[in-house]
Order: C-alpha cells, then structure tokens, then sequence
C-alpha cells in the first residue's frame, strides 16, 4: 500500500503540474511579485534576485503539486509518527522522519500551548499532525469551506488525528484568547496580505506589507504567552521538522517583524518552496502591481 500511494502520489502531481503550468494558473500573481520583489532596493541580506522567471514559476508549480499529492495520498504516514520524542529518527512508509538539531527542547515545550506561527512553505500542511501526534494540542484556524460536506470530511478525515480534529472555526480575537487560556497551541499563518483597517505595517522582502493584527492583540493582552515558529524541511524520502522559539524584546511589536524574518531567510534558501508568490501580498499597499495582464505572452526564459 506504500508504494502504491507513492505511484498515485507521484502521477497526481506531474499531471496537476502539467495542468496548471499550461492553463498558467497564478501565473500573472506570480510574476506581479517577483517584479515588485526585485524592483526593490538591494541592501545586505537582499532575499532573491530571480533572472529566469519562466524557469521558476514552473518550479513553483512542481513542488506545490508535489506536496499537494503528498497531502491526497500520503498524508497518513504522519498520522502514524510516534508520540515520544526520544523515538526520533525513525522510519515510516518509506520516509525517514527526524527532528532538527534543538528543536526536541522547543517542541516539549510547546506540549504546554502558546502561538505557533508558519508560513506557506513547503509542506506546510503536514506540519499539524505531526504535532499531534507529538502530543501538542494544537488548534489551527481555518476559513471554512463551502459546501458544507466537503468542509466535513476535511474536517474529520484530513485535519483529525486519532479521531480529533485539530481545524477551527475562530472568528473573533476573544475567541483565541479563550484557546490560550485553556492551553491550547495556536497555529497562525501569518504571511498572508492582511485587509481590515486594524492591519499593522510592516517591511517583507524590502518592500512594505500590511500584517495580520491578531499576533500583536492576542500578546498584548497574554503578554507570557510563548510564540514558536515551526517548519517542514523534506529532501527525497526525509522528512525533518524545525521547530524555534521567538525570543522577544517586549510583548508583542517585535513578533511579525522577526517572522518576516525568519520567512525570508527560509525563502532565501529556496524560493520556490514559498506559495505565497501566489497570492497578493503586497495588495493592500501597491495594488497597482497587480493590474498588468497575464504575462502567457510574456517572454520566458
């Protein structure tokens, strides 16, 4: 059964690849940021110059649908990781699983709850159950999907482990703060473009951005309360999870920027494991990025 999840794996993300690459799906969003990216100003620790966009928005494509399969058919091997931390590394379905040097200390820690913060990095996805199964009682918000039955099996057979769902369905900030008290580790994506008028300013990638509030009202308000930043590394058949401790000058203004950070460090090592090309980052404050036409006649090297 391994193996034939793998060939099923493996063929659903070279045909969706082929797909999505020929139809140029977020093609014109992709492109809209790397030129905003690169027209910005060069300073030390500059995160990407790309010269061959062509190259690497296919790149892009492959490894979003590479992990997407990982998601359809092979999510369950780490739905089957052992709880104890001592047990790593280990071997599962053929991958080998292990734990990034330091990170063993951060994720017992995280066993006590807190603010978990990630990005669409790499196989960000798989990143939940693992911690449940590490016995991390995470929570992760999620906007639900529509129609209502598709958002229940996501639910109860994608985002469940050992029969208990990790996804919720906050929607106000009082009701995170209810999931901190009762020590629940939260999960927030924190690289999106965030829209409301209560959005804090901020630098990503050397150009300005707006964040999301939620990080900054829940630590004002819990000023203790630990933020870990957690994320996937995978090379062939390995799979290594990080896990860091944001340490903090004051309460809660330094936290999006050293995730900012911390994202472009990670985006500098690999750029095309970042998804959030595909989205419109930087919308709320150049919208005017957006509006050229897809690039499909664009040359491309």
């Amino acid at each position: 059964m391994p193996v034939l999840r793998s060939i099923m794996s493996k063929v659903f993300a070279r045909t969706a690849g082929f797909v999505l690459c020929t139809c140029g799906w977020k093609k014109g969003t992709v492109y809209a940021n790397l030129r905003h990216v690169d027209g910005a100003e060069p300073r030390e620790g500059s995160p990407l110059r790309i010269s061959r966009p062509g190259t690497f928005y296919r790149t892009l494509i492959c490894n979003l649908t590479r992990h997407a399969g990982e998601i359809l058919f092979r999510f369950g091997s780490f739905k089957k990781l052992p709880r104890e931390l001592s047990a790593y590394p280990c071997r599962i379905d053929g991958w080998n699983f292990a734990l990034a040097e330091g990170s063993a200390p951060v994720l017992e820690k995280m066993r006590a709850g807190g603010i978990f913060l990630t990005a669409h990095f790499g196989n960000y996805e798989a990143i939940g159950p693992w911690l449940c199964r590490l016995g991390i009682p995470l929570v992760a918000s999620y906007i639900p999907l529509r129609p209502a039955w598709l958002n229940r099996i996501l639910d109860k057979r994608i985002r469940a482990v050992d029969g208990r769902p990790y996804g919720v369905d906050a929607r106000t900030p009082r009701e995170f703060l209810r999931l901190l008290d009762s020590k629940k580790l939260v999960c927030l994506l924190a690289d999106q473009d965030s829209r409301i008028p209560s959005a804090l300013e901020g630098e990503f990638m050397h150009r300005p951005v707006r964040n999301n509030p939620l990080p900054d009202f829940l630590l004002r308000h819990r000023p203790e309360t630990p933020v870990y930043i957690c994320w996937l590394e995978d090379a062939r058949c390995r799979r290594v999870l990080h896990a860091i401790e944001l340490p903090r000058a004051s309460a809660s203004c330094d936290v999006l920027p050293a995730f900012n950070i911390w994202l472009e460090s990670r985006i500098k090592e690999n750029p095309a494991l970042w998804y959030g090309w595909t989205h419109r980052r930087f919308y709320s404050r150049n919208p005017e990025i957006y509006a050229r036409k897809s690039p499909h006649k664009e040359k491309s090297a």
